[in-house]
């Protein structure tokens, strides 16, 4: 029988038991309680509408945080506002309150609501409805994405006080229909960008590009009236004025940040969690720990039991399936029928599936719920219990978010830090103040970068002309001039009196993908039904989709069968394997330029930023059992090579200086092999960037620079900012290198500092004491570098990639 239902702080208490019974205490690195936070009622302001603070009460907020109030006075006031406060916050309150006082100034007053995700916008319309059920008629909310039904988007379109979209839609629905749109951006007076936070990297140029198209439309259709307003929503940011400013492409001074967060919030007990090293060995007989996916697993059993209701985050999909099939098999070994409530929650599955879980996480029928970060966004899921953080989501922002996401009612909550093993999670394990002693990240944004820029321009012109005056909404004009001329040169737009066109009967918008790096995404289709299971993003597929991959859907694994690229579709067969599979590359680099560059005057050392040419190729895939990710065996593949153009950062130190470390020639090739190694996984400490977003590689010759180098390369075409913050953070990110490896407590290099998962090299050769000379080497020459020359200001010539649907990315020792 399950144990009766407890309180957060009894699963507290019950759960680190748990875990000191079935392992050692020790592993349980670090316990920290945040405290409480108070909340600060204050009253309504004079202008909010009386409809609106009856409906406020029946929905029972009886006085609205400070924050709130603040937001909605700066939006009226016509700032654009930023506001970041925690998960739980009310934050959607504040952006309600802002659009009600502006109706009732001017009733035909409309918003616009962007969300990262399609459940967030259908989470967010239940509030608008009840809002309106409540007393306020004329806040009609309506959906406009990919599954709204054709008549209800022209209801959305026609009648909508509110519209609510994702920034796909935006790109592919509505600005290239701006015209059927002319009454609706006529009156927008709001634009509310929810969940802005993760609008970071490739995706986040993107939309900061996708932005200045809206803006340039509403500014059409508000010519006699005032500027439309955004506001951005989202989690506690490092400068949340700045990031609003960089998405939309205003100034930063033109932007009011609200960040003092007037909501009350419970106590949340913190444990950060080491899995142990067992008896069994990986290649070249490294030692692994358990895995933090088995870990997590064990805590959403353990916490189910208990009758807490539990979210567990994890990176990956695959991941989310495994913590879920692994918690559902341990239930019903303990009650029939209980493993029920446990399930999967990612992306690629179907409308109708993910919408099912999440009824039955709001109404309590699930105990756990294993996701990927989708739910991280803030849907309105009250009354749990317990987040299980598994592997660091990437950036202390995410962290916070997600374990914000129990306790939301006020009530003291639990959360888990689960460590995978990889050099940041293990870095982290040991070193708890860098996550809550130390500021969150800035977020990496390059709305200039013009392998983007120049296909949105095209979709921009196709919209409505583009004339000079356009020019500086896109960024530096003259910059954004002769890309402009670039693309005429290519044949992609006109010159014309009235400024320039895009003349060809295709859609501009499809130049773009948002949200990943081309083709678009691959359907996964059972043979044997004939039935689309889900999908994925094409880039992925080479490493997930590859023939005799293992895929996972709802608890059903499948084995791959075929990778039809041309078709854009995987075919799949029920199996039950007993393993998971991994693939491995190799990676070639080749500099193009070098944009700037810094070196100590005795020639010891160089430090570079620049662009480059990367060749990926998938050459095979290794068999890892399930529960103790043992390699089994391994599979060679024949899949084609990617190339990719974007930007990397890379020093150069010849063999001689290195050799006086300490370290001999023959030493040479595995120390900067596993100093590469442990670079990319310590990135994210610096670049807020995802593992998948950064790729290497370590010559001890390199052809293009003559001495020994390593490059670690941003995996997007163009580039996404990474490797620049790595460049401009380098003192940092190499000190906390050198102090994963030294402290890692295995000997000659495992998972956990110097060793990577997806080496095409099988990780050899590796020199752990090697890396940590050439890492320490690196430390002590930052007070001498110096500049060489000014930095080159020439920038990818788009002439020679004209736009089209992104590459695809790499993956070279992706950590």
């Amino acid at each position: 029988m399950t144990a009766s239902r407890g309180t957060s702080a009894e699963a507290t208490q019950a759960v680190l038991s748990a875990l000191g019974r079935r392992s050692l205490p020790e592993q349980v690195r670090h316990v920290r309680r945040l405290p409480a936070r108070p909340a600060d009622p204050v009253p309504w302001p004079a202008a909010a509408p009386e409809s609106f603070v009856r409906a406020a009460d029946r929905l029972g907020v009886k006085r609205p945080w400070s924050h709130q109030v603040r937001a909605a006075e700066s939006a009226i006031a016509g700032r654009h506002t930023a506001l970041a406060t925690g998960t739980a916050s009310g934050k959607s309150l504040a952006y309600q309150l802002a659009l009600s006082i502006a109706r009732a100034e001017d009733p035909r007053a409309r918003a616009l609501y962007l969300a990262p995700t399609k459940a967030l916008a259908a989470d967010q319309l239940a509030g608008w409805r009840s809002l309106a059920d409540a007393g306020v008629p004329d806040l009609l909310a309506g959906l406009y994405d990919g599954d709204t039904e054709r008549a209800d988007r022209v209801w959305a379109r026609e009648h909508a006080t509110v519209v609510l979209t994702n920034p796909d839609m935006l790109h592919v629905g509505i600005l290239p229909h701006h015209e059927r749109w002319a009454s609706f951006f006529r009156n927008l007076a709001f634009v509310v960008i929810d969940e802005a936070h993760t609008y970071r990297g490739v995706f986040g140029s993107q939309v900061a590009i996708l932005l200045r198209r809206l803006r340039r439309i509403a500014a059409h259709y508000r010519r006699d009236a005032p500027q439309t307003v955004f506001l951005g929503a989202s989690a506690t940011s490092a400068t949340p004025s700045r990031h609003l400013a960089q998405l939309v492409g205003v100034d930063e001074e033109q932007v009011t940040a609200v960040t003092e967060d007037g909501s009350p919030h419970g106590a949340v007990t913190v444990a950060f969690w080491q899995p142990e090293l067992t008896d069994r060995h990986g290649e070249n007989g490294a030692p692994l720990r358990r895995s933090a996916t088995a870990a997590a697993a064990d805590l959403v059993t353990d916490l189910a039991l208990q009758q807490v209701r539990t979210l567990a985050f994890i990176r990956s999909r695959r991941g989310a399936e495994a913590i879920a099939s692994t918690a559902k098999r341990q239930l019903e070994e303990v009650e029939a029928g209980l493993g029920t409530r446990v399930a999967a929650y990612r992306s690629g599955y179907l409308p109708e599936e993910r919408r099912e879980l999440e009824e039955r996480l709001r109404s309590g029928r699930l105990l756990g719920l294993a996701s990927t970060p989708a739910l991280e966004m803030g849907i309105d899921v009250a009354g749990l219990d317990a987040v299980v953080v598994a592997g660091w989501p990437g950036t202390r922002a995410s962290f916070f978010q997600q374990i914000g996401r129990a306790g939301r009612a006020g009530d003291e909550s639990t959360a888990f830090f689960v460590a995978s093993d990889d050099p940041l999670d293990a870095f982290l394990a040991e070193h708890p103040e860098s996550v809550f002693d130390t500021g969150v990240e800035d977020t990496v944004l390059d709305p200039a970068n013009p392998h983007l820029l120049g296909a949105q321009l095209c979709a921009a012109a196709a919209e409505m002309p583009l004339t000079p005056a356009d020019l500086d909404r896109f960024g530096d004009p003259e910059s954004v001039r002769t890309l402009v001329d670039r693309l005429v040169e290519q044949g992609l737009l006109r010159r014309r009196p009235a400024g320039w066109f895009w003349t060809h009967p295709e859609h501009a918008a499809a130049l773009v993908s948002l949200r990943d790096d081309g083709g678009g995404p691959v359907d996964i289709i059972d043979v044997e039904t004939g039935s689309l299971l889900g999908t994925m993003d094409s880039p992925q597929t080479h490493y997930q989709a590859h023939p005799g991959a293992v895929y996972t859907h709802q608890d059903r694994t499948f084995e791959v069968l075929e990778l039809d690229e041309d078709a854009h579709a995987v075919i799949v067969q029920r199996a039950w394997p007993d393993f998971t599979t991994q693939a491995r590359d190799v990676t070639a680099v080749e500099i193009e330029q070098v944009v700037e560059r810094v070196t100590v005057d005795d020639g010891t050392l160089a430090w570079n930023l620049g662009e480059v040419r990367v060749r990926t190729q998938v050459v095979s895939f290794q068999r890892k059992a399930l529960v103790s990710g043992e390699v089994l065996g391994e599979e060679p593949l024949e899949l084609p090579a990617r190339e990719l153009f974007t930007q990397a950062v890379w020093f150069e130190a010849p063999s001689e200086a290195l050799v006086r470390t300490g370290l001999t020639t023959d030493r040479l090739p595995g120390a900067l092999h596993a100093a590469e190694h442990a670079m990319i996984g310590m990135m994210p400490l610096v670049a807020s960037n995802d593992r998948w977003d950064i790729g290497g590689v370590s010559m001890v010759l390199h052809p293009d620079t003559g001495v020994p180098t390593v490059f670690v390369y941003d995996g997007r075409p163009g580039g996404a900012g990474f490797a620049e913050r790595g460049f401009r953070q380098a003192r940092r990110w190499v000190a906390a290198t050198a102090e994963a490896v030294r402290s890692c407590e295995c000997e000659g290099g495992c998972p956990s500092c110097v060793q990577s998962p997806k080496c095409g090299n099988r990780n050899s050769p590796l020199d752990k004491a090697g890396a940590v000379s050439v890492l320490e080497f690196l430390a002590a020459r930052f007070d001498a570098l110096t500049p060489v020359g000014p930095p080159a200001q020439t920038a990818p010539s788009p002439a020679d990639s004209p736009p089209r649907a992104p590459e695809p990315r790499p993956g070279a020792d992706l950590g």
